[in-house]
């Protein structure tokens, strides 16, 4: 079972197969390599397993450590941030977390204010520029309203946090959309990337 794995000089970690979405180009609908081939979990891992398997590196040797892997990282959102408490005790390297946004939606809750103090990054799977294409290219389980949480979650979630980005993946909606994905990541205080599809 893989909980965590290296990509370049980041750590990432593997906590869950859940997600929210059903993304039209998610990379668990098609073979991969590795270490993406074998990133599906038999099970969840316990807390206890994810922070002995992050403590047995040394964790100032990376630049980052990533909550990312198969899976939507805030479907265990309380997890994942007793987790980064822990990793406090132990090392500055920055935390950041891969997501698709559904934090508050998932939990019922305002979530953004949790995150404070924890995570140095949040980045955020936007891929669409208004609800009826977010919904056709990702493909949520909350419905219609799902689109403007996220961008409702993105604002929020700025206060709480140094940096916070919202990513597009190239090639999967229109280029005049990205520019508008663009000016959303700027209303909001966010970064925008365009990234390449895998």
């Amino acid at each position: 079972m893989v909980i965590t794995y290296q990509v370049g000089s980041g750590l990432y970690v593997n906590i869950t197969n859940h997600c929210t979405n059903r993304c039209e180009f998610c990379l668990r609908d098609t073979p991969q390599p590795e270490p993406y081939c074998n990133l599906f979990l038999e099970r969840e891992p316990t807390l206890e397993e994810i922070v002995d398997d992050l403590l047995s590196y040394n964790l100032n040797s990376f630049d980052e450590i990533v909550f990312c892997g198969y899976g939507e990282p805030t479907c265990r959102l309380y997890e994942m941030l007793e987790i980064c408490k822990r990793l406090r005790m132990f090392t500055q390297t920055p935390i950041r977390v891969n997501t698709n946004g559904h934090a508050s939606l998932i939990l019922k809750e305002d979530t953004p204010p949790l995150f404070a103090g924890l995570v140095d990054c949040v980045s955020i799977s936007l891929n669409a520029a208004d609800s009826d294409t977010y919904m056709k290219v990702c493909r949520p389980r909350f419905g219609e309203d799902t689109f403007m949480g996220v961008v409702k979650f993105a604002r929020e979630v700025a206060k709480y946090v140094p940096k916070v980005v919202l990513s597009v993946v190239e090639g999967t909606i229109p280029d005049s959309d990205i520019e508008r994905c663009r000016d959303i990541a700027t209303s909001v205080g966010a970064v925008f990337r365009l990234r390449t599809k895998q």
